[in-house]
């Protein structure tokens, strides 16, 4: 697996997920994401992303992406973690 080519992946399909309220719902149905991706070098790559509280207060929410290509990385993924505020879009 091309490990910079699988964290740029991982990175701009994490970057779909920042919107923290359109994310609520998903921590409620435990909802997780599952697609494939095509690599620039034709790699397919298998995608995961999952969303959990962070904090007690249940406010921060972490969204964990993990990617393999399905070889022997399915069994220890690469994995990429954003936080995602409530606070992240609004403007001053």
């Amino acid at each position: 697996m091309d490990k910079a080519e699988a964290k740029k992946i991982v990175a701009e399909q994490l970057a779909r997920f920042k919107d923290h309220a359109q994310l609520v719902p998903f921590l409620a149905s435990q909802h997780v994401e599952h697609f494939e991706v095509l690599g620039a070098s034709g790699t397919r790559y298998q995608v995961e992303v999952q969303f959990f509280w962070d904090d007690v207060r249940k406010r921060t929410i972490r969204v964990v992406g993990s990617i393999d290509d399905g070889g022997v990385r399915a069994f220890m993924p690469l994995t990429e973690t954003i936080l995602v505020s409530p606070h992240e879009h609004t403007t001053a």
